[in-house]
């Protein structure tokens, strides 16, 4: 059984983005299959230099995880979806010995040959220091997103892109990203001059500018700033609720397993999709995104998937 057809037996779950969120079944437009663009986001976050799998001992993931299994399910799916996107939220580095011994240059080389779009950077991509980065950032042939980190008296200047567009399936897809507050967590000596602003405000601006200059028709914030805290810390929750254009947040930092993703509301009262996938790569998490070319309605259908030798589910 293909993986679309499996989880769809399993569960199909579904949102809103711009309208009430739906309680039973499609809505008719999609039903009578009028013309929509159907568009796969596959998503990934703190995979910690997790290459390859946990041993089967483990006694949180047995035998789960590792990029050559991510691969496969990411081309199997390929093979069953016409357009994939393919995001990371960050934290890709530090944790395991590849790591330690070869500074990120097998994450990124892998993550490329898997064919990822873009990241946004963590808070532990600083760890061996912003030349440490730019050593292995030519490896990566997608771009690492960040909109609220100002690079400009750094080793990074140019090398970060504020924001990134993506025309597949027929739609215009404006991607930004927001990483955390680095001042207390990372060294100074790691970062030097980065110079971190406030996501809120950062995110307003670059929505705004991708959805009215750009007229991008699909909003996509890689985060790295954590779902939810107890204390009013900036989050993935704040962000959603703050913004009006942003459709979808995908989040990593607070190793948060959404499943089903969570749903905010933004400041013009319509649904914002959150999703996260945990920890170390042991899940993939899918969102299948239908745009009514007509009216501009947006419908998420969406779940994670369990990394393992045995199963895709």
């Amino acid at each position: 059984m293909g993986f679309k057809n499996m989880n769809r037996r399993i569960f199909t779950k579904t949102t809103l983005i711009g309208g009430a969120a739906i309680s039973a079944g499609l809505p008719l437009w999609l039903q009578a299959g009028q013309d929509n663009q159907p568009l796969c986001i596959l998503h990934t976050n703190d995979t910690h230099s997790r290459i390859d799998p946990y041993p089967e001992n483990d006694p949180n993931f047995p035998g789960m995880g590792g990029y050559a299994r991510r691969a496969a399910l990411i081309n199997q799916i390929r093979n069953e979806s016409n357009h994939v996107l393919l995001l990371d939220a960050g934290d890709i580095f530090q944790g395991t010995p590849y790591y330690n011994m070869y500074g990120g240059e097998p994450e990124l080389k892998l993550m490329s040959k898997m064919g990822y779009d873009a990241t946004t950077i963590g808070n532990h991509e600083f760890d061996n220091g912003l030349d440490g980065l730019l050593d292995v950032m030519h490896h990566a042939k997608f771009p690492f997103v960040s909109s609220n980190y100002d690079f400009s008296n750094t080793p990074l200047h140019g090398k970060i892109k504020p924001f990134h567009i993506i025309n597949k399936a027929g739609l215009k897809i404006g991607i930004y990203g927001l990483g955390i507050e680095l001042e207390g967590l990372v060294s100074r000596n790691l970062y030097g001059n980065t110079i971190y602003i406030d996501p809120v405000y950062v995110a307003r601006k670059t929505e705004t500018l991708l959805k009215e200059e750009h007229q991008c028709q699909l909003i996509i914030c890689l985060s790295h700033l954590g779902y939810e805290y107890d204390s009013n810390k900036v989050s993935d929750v704040i962000i959603a609720e703050k913004t009006r254009y942003t459709d979808i947040i995908l989040g990593g930092h607070t190793h948060t397993l959404l499943d089903p993703p969570d749903k905010k509301e933004n400041s013009l009262g319509k649904i914002v999709t959150i999703g996260q996938t945990g920890y170390a790569g042991v899940r993939l998490g899918r969102m299948d995104v239908h745009i009514n070319k007509n009216s501009g309605e947006t419908l998420v259908e969406f779940n994670t998937t369990k990394i393992s030798k045995n199963q895709y589910g």
